[in-house]
């Protein structure tokens, strides 16, 4: 259980990292139909007030993240968001573990949801200029559907979630490896005089 706990935590700050307010919102709803049990002061998260700023913050976030241009800025205010939703997502799944510091957990959950939330903000401006602001929106969806199986996975099949971690993490080291590739400069050919 305490290690079911410890991945779901590392689940859902990775997705808070692509979207804050998805994972945010399925803890909340979880919580509230007392599917998941939230320690003090997390399960404030459960509350109506919480749960209709989430929707609310969580639409305009949508709309946001999928039009090009507006996406940046909304990555720039995103920058303090994600990280900080990490963080208290980390800490209110480990917190149910003892023997595990709160601020230890809060800065795991920081660390973590910040560098997705870098990986995505620095990926996003080179996916708008190849495709000429195009792809914003379905990569934005791709990252929603991303952030929704990662929390869903997290919470309630902890082990699956690793596997899908790590196949992305492996489809993330394929296109990778074929972007260097393509950027690579080409040596060029001798040429031979007959």
């Amino acid at each position: 259980m305490a290690l079911a706990n410890i991945i779901g935590a590392f689940g859902l700050a990775g997705a808070a990292g692509l979207n804050a307010y998805i994972p945010l919102l399925i803890v909340a709803i979880l919580a509230r139909l007392d599917m998941l049990q939230l320690s003090p002061p997390f399960d404030a998260l459960a509350s109506w007030p919480a749960i209709i700023a989430l929707v609310v913050l969580g639409a305009i976030e949508f709309v946001a993240d999928k039009v090009p241009g507006v996406d940046h800025v909304n990555d720039a205010i995103q920058t303090f968001v994600r990280p900080a939703a990490g963080a208290i997502l980390f800490a209110a799944n480990t917190g149910v573990v003892s023997g595990i510091d709160t601020t230890l957990a809060l800065i795991c959950g920081l660390v973590l949801a910040s560098g997705v939330h870098v990986t995505k903000a620095a990926a996003r401006p080179v996916v708008n200029g190849a495709t000429m602001g195009i792809g914003a929106p379905f990569i934005s969806v791709a990252e929603d559907v991303l952030a929704t199986v990662g929390s869903l996975l997290a919470i309630f099949f902890p082990i699956l979630f690793l596997l899908f971690a790590a196949a992305l993490g492996y489809l993330a080291y394929r296109l990778i490896k074929k972007a260097r590739r393509l950027r690579a400069p080409r040596t060029a050919q001798p040429t031979t005089v007959s």
